[in-house]
């Protein structure tokens, strides 16, 4: 599966905000957000729920790369997320994030029937490399009802 792609098609909103993927793969992600003036505040600089959606996206291609192969059987949901604006971003922006779970534990929750709960951690940089900002998303495996 092209995650990145499947992602983009299934939230519109990453897609009409141009956000791209340089890298998903074994629960990180990183995403982009190139500078757009239609994007920008009231000081010039990515909107901050351009960013916030930026870095809930990686967030969430981390997230599939990961369980990716448990959608047959769960619906993946965020359920919380807390973000920190540390510095002015100006520019392009990239979100690297990082699933801060054991895959197996989470999978072995979901086996036992339960509605597994983990993080995944982001940090936006600027074009420097400076975080500007950081977010933590709290996620869920939502089994299928049967029957």
């Amino acid at each position: 599966m092209d995650i990145g792609a499947f992602l983009l098609d299934s939230v519109p909103f990453a897609r009409l905000l141009g956000i791209t993927f340089d890298s998903i793969g074994s629960g990180t992600a990183v995403a982009r957000l190139a500078d757009r003036e239609d994007l920008h505040n009231h000081v010039g600089g990515p909107h901050a729920g351009a960013l916030f959606t930026l870095a809930e996206t990686a967030s969430g291609a981390a997230m599939l790369s990961a369980f990716g192969d448990q959608l047959s059987r769960a619906v993946p949901l965020a359920t919380e997320a807390k973000i920190r604006y540390v510095k002015f971003a100006k520019g392009e922006v990239t979100a690297t994030a990082t699933l801060r779970a054991d895959r197996e534990a989470v999978v072995a929750r979901l086996d036992a029937g339960e509605r597994p709960e983990f993080e995944v951690a982001v940090e936006i940089r600027n074009a420097e490399g400076v975080v500007v900002s950081e977010m933590t998303v709290s996620w869920t495996l939502r089994p299928n009802r049967r029957g």
